[in-house]
């Protein structure tokens, strides 16, 4: 499986997230972190993960007989890069935000569902805003977008950071506007 296929798919998105931030963790915390996914499920998934080498081994233990192993994210393997997403097809596109859009939603749920949220107070925001720009106003925009996330990537986990999940999402909606005929111009030559 490569590393497009993998990472198209909501449960192993969810995954990748989880591990985020250099953390560690068992399939059994992370069975924990998704309780809306079926242990088996997790399970499967972080074999897949592990066997594409996504997920690299960090320890072992013995626990009850059996062995633990504790997972870390290989970050560099697990990225869809700039040049396989231009190679993608529009049914891979639409096939990858589906899956996005799978995985943002659990992601929602799973924290209204954990029983303290506070949508208020962790300024939680799903603002949509129609904006108008040529393609250089386009590409300052995604530059700007790109600087304060890159800036923030490599905050490690603290006892007063949480993790958040930011999730962008730009495309054209619309078609350009045309141009109105001139007046005492007709549309043909």
């Amino acid at each position: 499986m490569d590393t497009l296929e993998l990472l198209l798919h909501p449960v192993r998105l969810r995954i990748v997230h989880a591990m985020s931030g250099g953390r560690t963790h068992t399939t059994s915390d992370l069975c924990a972190r998704l309780p809306d996914v079926s242990k088996a499920t997790v399970y499967r998934h972080v074999g897949l993960l592990a066997e594409a080498g996504m997920l690299e081994v960090d320890g072992e233990q013995r626990v009850h007989g059996a062995v633990e192993r504790r997972y870390r994210l290989h970050r560099a393997r697990s990225v869809i890069g700039q040049d396989t997403a231009a190679a993608m097809s529009l049914d891979e596109h639409r096939h990858g935000f589906a899956a996005a859009m799978g995985a943002l939603l659990a992601e929602f749920n799973a924290y209204l569902d954990r029983g303290h949220a506070d949508p208020t107070a962790d300024s939680v925001s799903y603002k949509q805003h129609p904006l108008w720009l040529d393609q250089e106003e386009l590409a300052g925009l995604i530059d700007d977008i790109r600087s304060a996330i890159i800036s923030r990537m490599g905050n490690e986990p603290t006892p007063d950071r949480r993790a958040h999940l930011l999730a962008t999402i730009l495309f054209p909606f619309q078609e350009p506007p045309r141009e109105p005929p001139r007046p005492g111009r007709t549309g043909s030559p």
